[in-house]
Order: structure tokens, then C-alpha cells, then sequence
């Protein structure tokens, strides 16, 4: 049944979901070299604007992931790729409003990522290439999910969005925030924000603009600020959290 194989497709591409980019990198190597056309046709400030823009809708979407991660119990929400996995149903907070509230967010960071190249048939092209690769994961986990949960499943699926967050029927979460686990879960997101910003913003200088590397960092010095403060917060988390028990919490 066509089903069984988007479910089997699912499972399979659950596995590998960290890799999409990798599938649009050739064709966003292709558009780059287009990315000047808006400072061209609008100026230097406008095109700054919609370069800050663009990182509202990341961030928008890591504040997403903290506060789901942030109230989940352990086992739950985790970024585990060898098999599914869901120690307890999450019915409330960001889970009340969509059924993957991850996946949306990770597409709002994603889809940041794409509009920063500035081309908007490739930025449709990316989001429906997104659509179909995560549809089958979402397939996948709505199905392992309702063969552990059954009724209960089914009830709270039937009421709830699958994928856009809706406005309405907000409940409150079941435990209280965490920010142990949303700083040991999420601080992985923050880097990968600020270095993708990095990179495509100094590429722009120097591929596009003709500009030497210091003489882009020292017109856009913001950008490598970014990125030397997430590189430190990065090593200083990993440290911590490999070496010591402080971003630890019971039950998370």
C-alpha cells in the first residue's frame, strides 16, 4: 500500500533528516552568485534589513524549539536518528497547537537559511522539497506514535494541527520550564544559526561584492561578534555538559 511505503520511506529519512540541506546545497551553490541583485536594485539598506529579517524567522524558530524542549519530560522530543522514540505523549504547550511543533520550527529555521540566498523560486522550490521529505517522517512518527498510544493518541491527534501551529486551544504545559535541559538540548541550534549567517554573509562580501575578508568583517563586524559569542557559549555548554553534571534535571 502506498502508505506502508511512505511510512518505510519515513522511517528511513528519520534517520538521515539532519542531512536536507545537503540534497539543495548544488542548486543554492547555483543561485548564490544572484544574492547582489537586491542590494543593486534597492540599496545597502534595505538589503541589511532583509539580511536582519531573515534572522528574526531563524530565531523565531529556535525560541520555537527552546520552549518545546524546555517542558518535555525525558525520552520525549529528542534529536535521537537510530529509531523512534517516546517515553510519554506530549499533549500541551507548543504540542497543543501542532502535532510536530519541532518541524515547524526547524522550518522556519531552515527557510531563514534559504531566503538569505535571496532567490524566491528557489526558496519555493526548498519548501517543497521540505514538505515532501518531512510529510513521510511525520507519516512515520504519527504512526509509531499511535501504536503505542492508541485512543489516546487518536483523541489529542484529531484536535490538534499537524504541522502549522494554530491559534487557538493553547494548554498549558504539564511540567515547568527547564532550562537545564532547553540550554543542554538547544545551544547545538544557536551555533548552527550564527555560523550559517556567517558564512553566507561573508561569502556575499567576498564572492559577491569583491570585498576582502577584512574589509567585509570590518563593514559587517556584527557578524563575527555572532560568531565568536555562540562559539564560546558552544565550547563552554559542550564542556560542561560532557564534563559535569550542572545541566542535568530529573526527569528531563
Amino acid at each position: 500500500m502506498l502508505k506502508d511505503d511512505m511510512v518505510r520511506q519515513g522511517n528511513w529519512l528519520f534517520r538521515w533528516r539532519s542531512y536536507l540541506p545537503l540534497i539543495l546545497l548544488p542548486v543554492a551553490v547555483s543561485v548564490f552568485q544572484y544574492t547582489g541583485w537586491m542590494s543593486a536594485a534597492f540599496g545597502e539598506p534595505v538589503e541589511e534589513g532583509y539580511d536582519y529579517f531573515c534572522l528574526l524567522i531563524a530565531l523565531a524558530g529556535l525560541a520555537m524549539r527552546v520552549g518545546t524542549v524546555g517542558f518535555v519530560p525525558a525520552g520525549t522530543s529528542g534529536r535521537n536518528t537510530h529509531a523512534q522514540n517516546a517515553a510519554a505523549l506530549n499533549t500541551t504547550g507548543f504540542y497543543s497547537l501542532s502535532r510536530h511543533p519541532l518541524y515547524f520550527a526547524n522550518f522556519l529555521v531552515f527557510i531563514a537559511f534559504v531566503l538569505l540566498l535571496k532567490s524566491f523560486v528557489f526558496t519555493l522550490f526548498s519548501g517543497v522539497v521540505y514538505f515532501i521529505y518531512y510529510e513521510r517522517i511525520m507519516l512515520a512518527e504519527e504512526q509509531f506514535l499511535e501504536s503505542l498510544y492508541g485512543q489516546s493518541y487518536r483523541d489529542w491527534a484529531a484536535k490538534t494541527s499537524a504541522f502549522l501551529p494554530r491559534l487557538s486551544g493553547w494548554a498549558a504545559p504539564a511540567l515547568p520550564f527547564s532550562w537545564r535541559s532547553a540550554v543542554g538540548r538547544e545551544f547545538h541550534t544557536v551555533f548552527l544559526i550564527v555560523a550559517v549567517f556567517f558564512v553566507i554573509e561573508m561569502l556575499e562580501g567576498i564572492v559577491v561584492d569583491g570585498q576582502t575578508f577584512e574589509q567585509w568583517l570590518w563593514a559587517e563586524p556584527e557578524w563575527g561578534l555572532l560568531l565568536l559569542a555562540s562559539g564560546i557559549t558552544y565550547l563552554v555548554v559542550r564542556i560542561v555538559k560532557k564534563r559535569t553534571n550542572w545541566l542535568a534535571a530529573a526527569g528531563r
